[in-house]
């Protein structure tokens, strides 16, 4: 697996180039597999007995699965399929999951930069085994019906979600552009139902724009996902910034779900000169470690925003600028998942998401379930995130917006003191 292979968000999965085979070789694959289901078993047994994170298996017996599994008759796919999804449900990992052919091309599509559905990141509590929702994304019919992260949905058109998982989520919510699906989510304890228009999304990461301020001009960039044009759209972003002579920069990671490792590291390149940006760690306790390239495009002074929206490559990247002292945090605490998964391709077009490590900030914290505090705490009621997020978007980014009007002060701040400390 390439490192474009691996993905932090819920639901973002890009295949990697070892996933990739000739249209032939593929073709007998796929035709072995379909006369053959019990292989497909066997197939996704074995790249759990040899990836997954946890050696124990969260203290189930492997290879008695296996024997167990084998020992039964197979008459098609859907029999095979359904017996994978119960052998992975012995590891109690929301994360590590099948997904069969249609189900695996929709899901390929969530770092491509366009998909089609109504535009949230999704999934299964590890306590409550609830589907949950890590955030939804900006300007997408999910974001401006008001759902919210880390509401819990416990009905899809009427149906309830207790038992499903997040596969089954996803092909309920999917669907044509233009048809309409009911979310029902428990917030606070109370439910509401949202009736939300299915669209083909066309996802831009990243927006950005000059601010002025009495200490010179302030760079805003909000970042959005973690996907495959991610780290183009911030260097252009910087590079532009950089070419208007700003003196600080706000970057926002509020209500980003997290997307693909690379991004995360490509981008904290831009801003980091010096340090370690990430590790991670699977079951043999080998240790990778990602690194700055020592090429920067600014050095100028950075305040990062961050809520419980804010996961995975998001936290990331504000983990290793906030280690680093790069950047001051601020806001509140993120969403705290620090599992890495590796995605792969089966031999009958069908998927499998394998948890394969946990990953680190420079500091060596572990930030699952527990996720990143922020250096200075700006807390915002349910309320008042609603009111800005969906009833006044154009206050997001300006001083109407508090946790921005709070960074704002603290960049001035930072702005001014090195300003004098170069005079001197």
């Amino acid at each position: 697996m390439n490192k474009r292979g691996i993905l932090l968000g819920a639901t973002a999965v890009m295949l990697s180039t070892a996933a990739v085979a000739s249209f032939s070789d593929r073709s007998q694959t796929q035709a072995f597999f379909r006369e053959s289901p019990k292989e497909l078993v066997d197939e996704v047994w074995q790249i759990i007995d040899r990836q997954y994170v946890d050696g124990t298996f969260n203290k189930v017996n492997w290879q008695a699965v296996r024997k167990e599994y084998l020992s039964r008759s197979y008459a098609n796919r859907e029999d095979a399929y359904k017996a994978v999804r119960q052998m992975l449900e012995k590891l109690k990992d929301p994360y590590t999951r099948f997904m069969d052919p249609e189900e695996f091309k929709n899901m390929q599509v969530d770092t491509s930069g366009e998909l089609t559905g109504i535009g949230i990141q999704i999934a299964q509590d590890e306590k409550t085994k609830q589907l949950t929702v890590i955030a939804p994304i900006e300007d997408t019919p999910a974001f401006s019906a008001g759902i919210l992260a880390k509401d819990t949905i416990v009905k899809i058109d009427g149906k309830s979600t207790k038992g499903m998982d997040v596969n089954q989520a996803v092909s309920l919510i999917r669907g044509q552009p233009g048809t309409e699906v009911q979310i029902t989510i428990l917030r606070n304890g109370q439910q509401k139902d949202f009736r939300i228009k299915r669209a083909r999304i066309e996802i831009h990461p990243v927006r950005y724009s000059y601010q002025n301020s009495p200490t010179g001009g302030v760079g805003y960039i909000r970042l959005n996902q973690f996907s495959a044009n991610a780290a183009t759209e911030m260097r252009d972003a910087i590079q532009d910034l950089e070419k208007k002579q700003v003196s600080g920069y706000i970057l926002d990671l509020r209500n980003n779900p997290g997307g693909l490792l690379l991004a995360s590291v490509e981008i904290a390149q831009m801003w980091l000169d010096d340090g370690v940006i990430v590790s991670t760690k699977n079951r043999q306790g080998k240790q990778d470690i990602e690194r700055s390239n020592h090429r920067p495009l600014t050095n100028k002074p950075l305040v990062v925003l961050v809520n419980d929206g804010s996961a995975s490559a998001s936290e990331i990247l504000s983990g290793a600028l906030q280690d680093n002292k790069r950047a001051v945090l601020v806001g509140e605490k993120t969403f705290g998942k620090g599992l890495v998964q590796s995605v792969r391709s089966l031999g009958d077009g069908s998927g499998l998401a394998v948890t394969i490590a946990k990953y680190f900030t420079p500091n060596g914290r572990d930030i699952n379930k527990s996720g990143i505090a922020p250096n200075v705490v700006v807390a915002l009621t349910d309320k008042e995130k609603q009111a800005l997020f969906l009833q006044n978007r154009d206050k997001v980014g300006t001083p109407s917006d508090p946790q921005y009007a709070k960074a704002l002060d603290i960049l001035k701040k930072q702005i001014a003191a090195k300003g004098n400390s170069a005079t001197r």
